[in-house]
C-alpha cells in the first residue's frame, strides 16, 4: 500500500480531539477524587467512601494509559510523515501502522474506562435505590398480603 504524506496528517484532528476528550475525563475525575477525599477526612464511616476511591484509581490509571498510548499514536503519525517526507516507504508504512495499533489500544482502554465508570454509576443508583425503596423482605411481605382470596 502507498500512503502519501496526508494519510497519517488526516488522523491529526482525530487524536486530538481524543486527547481532549481524555483530559476532560481526567479533570472530572480528578474533581470529583478531591472532593471524596475531603469527604473521607471529614467523615467518620470511612469504609463507605473506599470503595469509590479504589474504583476512582482504577479510572485514573485507565486514563493515564488512554492518554499515553494516543500521545504515542501522535508522536508515530509525525515520524511517519518524517519518513514519507524522506522517501523511506517501508519504514512508513511501518510507522503508520503501528500508530494505528497504538490508537487502537488507546480506544480500547477508553472502552474499559467507561465500563469501569457504568459499573460505579451501576453500584452508586443500586445503593440510592436501597434507600428509598422498602427492604427486599418487606417487599415479599406486602406483595404476599396484598393477593386477593380466591374462597370468595
Amino acid at each position: 500500500m502507498e500512503i502519501s504524506i496526508n494519510t497519517p496528517a488526516l488522523l491529526f484532528p482525530a487524536i486530538s480531539l481524543l486527547l481532549l476528550a481524555y483530559t476532560n475525563r481526567f479533570l472530572a475525575i480528578a474533581s470529583l477524587v478531591r472532593k471524596l477525599y475531603d469527604d473521607y477526612k471529614i467523615q467518620e464511616n470511612r469504609k463507605s467512601l473506599l470503595p469509590q476511591l479504589i474504583s476512582l484509581r482504577r479510572r485514573l490509571n485507565y486514563i493515564r494509559q488512554m492518554q499515553g498510548f494516543g500521545v504515542f499514536s501522535f508522536l508515530l503519525c509525525v515520524a511517519c510523515m518524517y519518513s514519507i517526507y524522506n522517501g523511506w516507504t517501508a519504514v512508513a508504512n511501518f510507522i503508520f501502522a503501528l500508530s494505528l495499533l497504538s490508537l487502537l489500544v488507546s480506544l480500547f482502554i477508553s472502552l474499559l474506562e467507561i465500563w469501569q465508570s457504568t459499573r460505579a454509576l451501576e453500584s452508586l443508583l443500586s445503593d440510592a435505590e436501597e434507600l428509598t425503596d422498602d427492604n427486599f423482605l418487606q417487599k415479599i411481605l406486602r406483595f404476599k398480603g396484598d393477593e386477593p382470596d380466591d374462597k370468595s
